[in-house]
Parts: C-alpha cells; sequence; structure tokens
C-alpha cells in the first residue's frame, strides 16, 4: 500500500480518450489535482457504474482544477469498445495489461490479476493525498472522493463529515 505524502510512482499508460489512443503520464498532471482511480474490468457489472458516476461529476473535478484518470488491466481495444457501449466517457480509460501501475500502487490483487477496487488522490506536486480501497462488491463514492478533494485543497484540519463551507479547526486551539 501507498503511503501518504510520499511521491506517487511514475506511469506511462496508454489509453483511450475521445475515440484516440495516446500515452498519459503522472508528469501529464504535474500542477493540478489527480484523482487516479483503479477498477477491475471493463464490460463488469459494478465497475459502469463508477465510471459513469466520474463522468457525470466530471465537471466538478474540472472546477477543481483536477484531472481524472480510470486504469484497468484491460487493453486499449477493450476500453474503445467499452467507450462505445457506455456512449462515451469524458475522462481517459488506461490501460494496464501487465498490471504494473496497479502493482506499484500496491492494488494489484494477486489472485487474480486484476486491479482492486482503490481511489488515489495525488497532489499538484505528485504525492500520495489519499488512498482508499473499497470492498470488490461495494462500489465507490465519487461524491466521497469530491469531499475528500476539497477537504484536501483547504490545507486546513476538517473534522469528520466536513463539507465545504463549514469551518475548519484550528491546530493552535486546543480540543
Amino acid at each position: 500500500m501507498l503511503l501518504l505524502n510520499t511521491v506517487a510512482p511514475d506511469f506511462a499508460l496508454e489509453g483511450v480518450h475521445e475515440g484516440r489512443v495516446r500515452t498519459w503520464r503522472l508528469a501529464d498532471c504535474r500542477r493540478q489535482w489527480l484523482v487516479l482511480f483503479f477498477y477491475p474490468a471493463d464490460f463488469s457489472f459494478i465497475c459502469p457504474t463508477e465510471i459513469r458516476g466520474f463522468d457525470r461529476r466530471f465537471k466538478e473535478f474540472q472546477d477543481r482544477r483536477c484531472a481524472v484518470l480510470g486504469v484497468s488491466v484491460d487493453d486499449v481495444a477493450t476500453h474503445r469498445a467499452w467507450v462505445d457501449e457506455l456512449g462515451g466517457v469524458v475522462f481517459p480509460l488506461l490501460a494496464d495489461p501487465g498490471g504494473s501501475t496497479a502493482r506499484a500502487y500496491g492494488v494489484l490483487n494477486p489472485e487474480d490479476g486484476r486491479a482492486f477496487r482503490a481511489t488515489v488522490v495525488i497532489s499538484p506536486e505528485g504525492k500520495v493525498a489519499y488512498v482508499v480501497v473499497s470492498p470488490m462488491n461495494v462500489g465507490r463514492s465519487v461524491e466521497e472522493t469530491l469531499r475528500v478533494l476539497d477537504a484536501l485543497q483547504t490545507g486546513r484540519l476538517c473534522p469528520a463529515d466536513w463539507r465545504p463551507g463549514e469551518a475548519t479547526l484550528d491546530p493552535a486551539l486546543k480540543y
């Protein structure tokens, strides 16, 4: 598992976006936030609900100067077919067929060679700011990812269930 505040592992993965195939690198996302989410497989049951969830809320990530990249061990051809079946996806789906990036991020399931359902938020400095791994039978919360991103971007202490606009905590005060 990744340690918080450490440099995120670099990657260079081919992916599909707007019908084109190209290579994405972690360095392409420097100076902005990045949500890198791993999912087990295209053409599965829970994964399309997550892809559609990030797709629906993509503008909210953009408004926060945050890129979104989805990663699975499927190849580019499978991603392209799945994007077509979904009717399009507004962010890139990256192919990690050997699982090397999932392994570097500590989220490769050794039993089946697929990625666990994991969400990693990377800071503009390229450091791991947040990691959560969800059970394979439970889809992740896109809303919670946005809430955590908002909290991280305050740079302050945010209590449990904190929402944007609510007070943050002052570390100088004794609670």
